[in-house]
């Protein structure tokens, strides 16, 4: 607890408030959870307020997620705000907006019947464009600037950084199919062809949080720094598998769950070898290891 704590204690400006804003974005998810339950909603359909709930929950834990990631990384502080304060904007941006289209009872995505809708529709799309531009930011200085000083934790926040790109690049692909064909005339077509992607999209998104969190454990155990490193090296290999099958399976219009048996089997090999490597970290914990002398602000990445 001390060690979660440390990261709050320990963030910059701009982080705690990446850390505080993630945290309304998911409530507001959990929320939206209760009030679909409470009133018996459909969980399908453009129209349902199952988005309002997958885009808090989805938004709050990668916000927080970005926001603690890229701490690790040798960024100018200016550099550092603008971009996180960018991603942070446009990840509320897509919440709210994505949360007021359910409640009014109208598409978020693709709806392009009034005004109105019209332009909320196109920010949406230019609120994706400035995630990705931001991530494209830390990206780069991720892999151009030195970052933290153990190598394993180097490596999983540049692999969990691009695996994020790929995220957000196959929601931008979803967005603009979908433009395509709303604007063509065909909206139901617009939601057939982006949902067909959304397998990929979420398995991306989030390996920002796992690989570095993965490498974040692995610290408080008493492995050499060399073992820490092929562990995460294992881990990034795994879901690198895993994105690149469902990707395939995405792409080509496969069900993930009814997918020809070699599809099935590397997903699920890749799937286990990742949580494998998770909890050999955990189960490495030692009881009595200090967190607070490992988080110390001044050794971050060490």
């Amino acid at each position: 607890m001390n060690a979660l704590t440390r990261i709050w204690y320990d963030g910059r400006r701009a982080e705690r408030i990446a850390y505080a804003v993630g945290a309304a974005l998911f409530v507001s998810g959990v929320a939206h959870a209760l009030v679909l339950i409470a009133t018996g909603g459909s969980w399908l359909g453009p129209l349902s307020m199952r988005k309002a709930v997958t885009f808090g929950l989805s938004f709050g834990l990668t916000l927080a997620s970005v926001a603690w990631a890229t701490s690790f990384l040798t960024v100018r502080p200016r550099v550092r705000n603008v971009l996180l304060g960018a991603f942070t904007t446009a990840s509320v941006a897509e919440v709210v907006l994505v949360s007021m289209q359910a409640w009014r009872g109208v598409p978020s995505h693709f709806n392009f019947e009034t005004p109105f809708d019209d332009v909320v529709s196109m920010t949406l799309a230019a609120g994706g464009g400035v995630l990705v531009l931001t991530v494209i930011g830390f990206t780069a200085a991720a892999l151009v600037e030195p970052g933290p000083a153990a190598p394993s934790l180097r490596l999983a926040v540049r692999a969990g950084l691009v695996v994020l790109l790929v995220a957000l690049a196959t929601g931008a692909v979803m967005i603009g199919r979908g433009v395509v064909a709303a604007r063509g005339g065909d909206p139901q077509l617009a939601y057939t062809t982006a949902g067909a992607l959304k397998p990929l999209h979420a398995v991306a998104m989030h390996a920002i949080l796992v690989l570095p969190a993965l490498a974040w454990l692995l610290r408080f155990t008493r492995h050499p720094e060399a073992h820490r490193l092929n562990v995460v090296k294992t881990a990034v290999a795994a879901d690198l598998v895993l994105t690149a099958v469902i990707g395939v399976e995405s792409f080509t219009g496969i069900d993930p769950f009814a997918a020809p048996l070699p599809l099935m089997v590397l997903s699920a090999l890749a799937a286990a070898v990742l949580a494998g490597t998770g909890i050999h970290a955990v189960s490495g914990i030692e009881p009595g290891v200090r967190f607070a002398r490992v988080l110390n602000g001044k050794a971050r990445g060490r």
